[in-house]
This record gives C-alpha cells, structure tokens and sequence, in this order.
C-alpha cells in the first residue's frame, strides 16, 4: 500500500514467479502516461504486452477479445491497471480462459439469474488458469470482489458473473498513479463506494462484519472526498480514499446489495450511464423508497455522515451536490422511453428482487425512475 506502482508489480511478478506478464490498462493512461513504457523496462523479458482497448460496461465481444489475446500472449498472469472497466474485462476474460469459451454465445450459461421465486441461482465456474494483480484507479471498488459485469448488447441487459479467483490475487494501492483520473471520474466512483457501502447496510440480508467495515467506509468517505475535491494533489487525502473502499466493499458478493445497484446495472446498458453517475442520481431515491424497511440502518448512516436528525438520503444527496457531480436522470441522458427497457432488464437482476423493500413489478421501478429523473 502506498508503495510505487513500478516497484510493486515487479514485486508481485518475483514472488509470483510469473515468466509472461500481459498488461491491460485504461486507454487514457496507455496513451497520456509512460506507465507500460515503465512497467516493461523493469519487467525485461517477462513483459508480454500490453492491451489498452477494454470497453465501457464491458459487452460480451469485447470479452472475447481480450481473452484471445491473453491466450494469443501465453500470459501466465495478467496487471490491471485502470478503473472498473478494466478490472470487470479481465475478469470476465478469466472467466472465459476457466471453461474454454470462445464464442459469446457461451456466456450465457454462467450468468447469474434470477429463478421463479425470485432467488439468485449462481453457476460454477472453475478457478482460471492464471490470476491477475491489479493497481486500481478509480474508486469503483472492482478490485476487492470476484464478481464482474458484463453487457448482452442483443438484449440490452447487464449480466452478473462470479467464479473462484478471477477476482484480483493483489491489490496495488498507489495514489499517485490516480492523479491522471479526471475528478469528475474519481468523485463520481466514490459515491459509487458509498452506494457500496449503504447497500450493504441497508441488506435484505445483512451481516455483523460487513455493516462495520461499511458504516466505517462511509465515515471516511464522507470526509475524504471533499478533501480530494479541495486538494487534487494531495496523495495522502487520495490513500484515504483508496482504504476506505476495501471497508466499502466487504459486503460485495457477500451481501445483497439491493435496486440502487441492480437498477443501475441498467442505466448503463441500456443508456450507458456510467457506474459512478448511476450511484450520484439513484442512491439518495432508492434509500427513501426503502426507508420504511431500513430505518434504523439509516439513521446509523446519518449519525456516521455526523448529522443524527437528518435523513440520510438527504445527506448523501447533499454530499453529491458538494462534489458537482449530476443529481438527476435527465441529467446523465436518461430519457423516459428508456424507462421501460430499464425496468424490464431491472427485474431479472438478483439485486433487485433482493431489495429490502420488496421490487416485483415494472411500476416499481419506474416509481424509483420518476422520482430520480
């Protein structure tokens, strides 16, 4: 933690004993920094290559890709550097590498679903040849789970997956890496964090551990974002940061998260909302539509942002105004023809039909949707 990126992956790849070490990193580092230059000049022979062409919420083809050029690469470990494009791609191209797909046709069976009670039914996947070791830049929090998304653009619907180890074997915590992350990007990914971490407060099904790392998460965000608002260079504000999201994300593929999340998922596939603007104008909405269900969750959740006899719906909505970041659908170009595709899509993910207050129809979500447009 807090070690430079350069020597820490040279590090890993030693203790590793990896011989063929790929790169996959965000297009706008590849191009506006010389990290890959630097990474493979202290790597030598062991460096592979390198792949800088993930894309946005991560479609099934752009799946296929990386994973043939992992195999075209005889990679024997994969460093991701970037955001929570970046980590969910090669995820999901570990997926692919673990049961040989080749066709993204084949994806389809190892999504997650829904069933008819409305209970997640999660397929195995098996452990993945090869692992990956990650220098997170955005505040998603993608690097502490061994859940990723992936997009069917035939049916616009976002897909979960989850399977042993294609979640990162290492996490890289370097702030200076992140300064190249516009504000607006990293701003907006942590409210994404702190959707994280009230969603695991606010579980359908909750547990002891993952309430006090969150409850923690969201103390330190609540100040520490600001602060990175106030002071762009500071990198020990951007550490801060950068460890509250490990407290964020302990709940993530533990818990249930609940409809700011599955709803979300959709904002992006069917209107490429990005992840962290879907948590900026639904979060505050989906917390008062479950406010009956939650409230003394929420009212730990007020007294953790430090103002008790405020909602904390109201106080999360005030954060994201501070930060500049969009409040409101329109804002972020959701239209209303987009609600019904939304709402569709919405019901058969497993976060959704596990809100706390229950979600079982369209009109359901398209109340959230109106209210947050």
């Amino acid at each position: 933690m807090g070690q430079p990126l350069t020597a820490a992956v040279a590090s890993e790849v030693e203790r590793r004993g990896a011989s063929r070490v790929l790169v996959v990193i965000a297009g706008s580092l590849s191009r506006g920094t010389d990290i890959v230059d630097e990474i493979s000049t202290a790597l030598g022979t062991r460096f592979a290559g390198s792949f800088n062409e993930t894309v946005t919420h991560v479609p099934r083809s752009s799946v296929i890709k990386l994973a043939d050029v992992i195999r075209d690469a005889q990679a024997d470990l994969v460093v991701t550097i970037g955001g929570g494009t970046c980590l969910d791609s090669v995820k999901m191209a570990l997926v692919c590498l673990a049961e040989n797909i080749s066709d993204a046709a084949q994806l389809e069976r190892l999504a997650i679903r829904v069933n008819d009670a409305g209970e997640r039914e999660t397929p195995f996947v098996r452990p993945p040849p090869i692992r990956q070791i990650a220098a997170p830049t955005t505040l998603s929090g993608a690097e502490f789970s061994d859940l990723s998304g992936c997009v069917d653009t035939s049916t616009q619907v976002k897909q979960l997956f989850s399977g042993a180890e294609i979640g990162p074997a290492s996490v890289i915590l370097d702030p200076a890496i992140t300064v190249h992350t516009p504000m607006n990007l990293w701003l907006s990914t942590g409210v994404r964090a702190i959707d994280h971490a009230v969603e695991t407060m606010c579980s359908s099904g909750p547990m002891s551990l993952t309430d006090a790392g969150a409850l923690h998460a969201i103390r330190l965000l609540g100040q520490s974002l600001r602060a990175n608002q106030a002071e762009p260079d500071n990198l020990e504000k951007r550490l801060d940061s950068q460890v509250a999201i490990a407290l964020a994300c302990m709940g993530l593929n533990r818990v249930p998260y609940g409809a700011s999340h599955g709803i979300g998922h959709q904002l992006g596939a069917v209107a490429g909302v990005p992840h962290g603007y879907t948590s900026c104008v639904l979060l505050p909405h989906v917390m008062a539509y479950n406010h009956t269900a939650t409230a003394h969750q929420q009212q730990l959740i007020s007294e953790a942002l430090g103002e008790r006899g405020t909602p904390a719906g109201e106080l999360i909505a005030r954060l994201v105004r501070d930060l500049g970041m969009p409040t409101r659908l329109r804002d972020v170009g959701v239209s209303r023809e987009h609600f019904a595709a939304i709402a569709a899509g919405s019901l058969l993910n497993p976060w959704v039909r596990a809100n706390p207050e229950p979600i079982g129809s369209p009109e359901q979500v398209i109340r959230i949707l109106e209210a947050a447009w």
